[in-house]
């Protein structure tokens, strides 16, 4: 009953133990779109605790390489740091764990044009005003500029901001700037949520090959796996060890009981021999 009780407290602990908070990605400066040789930095933040996080990322020419390791970036605890923006950092970045959990994905873009547009690097909730910003790398933000959704012209404005009031899911989509004589920004895609919910915004780059929920029940099956044929071998040793004195008391209570038996046989035969040979006495004295 008492190895039962350890077993079922070993077991509850390692679910405990599977339970991860998930680590979120933040972006500075806020921005999707980085002129090539600007500085960035990038995060990955857990409510209460924030190690034991890497960052990677996915380019065009390489898959799941790690801040520090792969050539690129300067970590800082859970963070990263890239000093000197190129076009060849543009990709997916995201936090991911030792045990598996990954925090949200940010698809940042590094270009080396003339025209950017900052917009969010996280999903936009419902409801929440969004400002779009088209700016150059050299001329003040506030020039005239025509903003594009999915292709189309929405409006133009004339200092390069504009503001979506209460978005919605229709305002979901590929956003992009203009601004005559210097040039075209690239594309960036506004994901917009509910309140209660966060969707990655869509990557340029296939994300890692096992999704986060797959990995945080691998490692959870995994863990529990190890914690029970742990227990089970402490169970098989302590049986082994509590077995062998009880073998060698039964095995000395047999050696005492074969002593005994040969004891009482031989004292049982005593008597029959002596009557024997008393009866025999007599019984050649009455015939000779």
């Amino acid at each position: 009953m008492k190895e039962t009780s350890v077993l079922c407290l070993l077991f509850l602990i390692s679910l405990l133990s599977c339970t991860t908070n998930q680590a979120r990605l933040t972006v500075s400066p806020s921005s999707s779109q980085i002129f090539k040789g600007d500085f960035v930095s990038l995060s990955c933040e857990e409510d209460d605790s924030s190690a034991g996080w890497t960052l990677r990322r996915n380019t065009s020419k390489q898959q799941r390489t790690q801040c520090g390791r792969d050539g690129w970036g300067k970590p800082a605890g859970s963070s990263c740091k890239i000093g000197i923006t190129a076009p060849h950092d543009s990709g997916v970045y995201w936090c991911e764990s030792r045990e598996g959990p990954i925090s949200n994905m940010v698809n940042l873009t590094v270009t080396g044009g003339s025209v950017i547009l900052q917009s969010p690097v996280l999903p936009v909730m419902e409801g929440d005003d969004v400002t779009l910003l088209c700016k150059t790398k050299t001329t003040p933000s506030n020039l005239p500029a025509a903003f594009y959704k999915d292709g189309s012209l929405i409006r133009k404005q004339p200092t390069g901001h504009m503001t979506i009031q209460h978005v919605s899911r229709s305002d979901e989509g590929l956003y992009k700037c203009d601004i005559s004589g210097h040039g075209e920004s690239p594309s960036s895609w506004i994901t917009v949520t509910d309140k209660h919910t966060t969707t990655p915004p869509p990557t340029s780059t296939p994300p890692p090959s096992l999704s986060p929920a797959v990995l945080s029940v691998l490692s959870c099956v995994g863990s529990v796996c190890v914690v029970v044929l742990l227990v089970l071998l402490v169970l098989l040793v302590r049986r082994c060890v509590h077995r062998k004195p009880e073998d060698q008391e039964e095995a000395g209570d047999d050696d005492i009981t074969v002593h005994n038996a040969i004891k009482i046989s031989n004292h049982s035969q005593q008597p029959v021999t002596r009557r024997t040979g008393r009866f025999f006495s007599l019984w050649w004295g009455h015939h000779h």
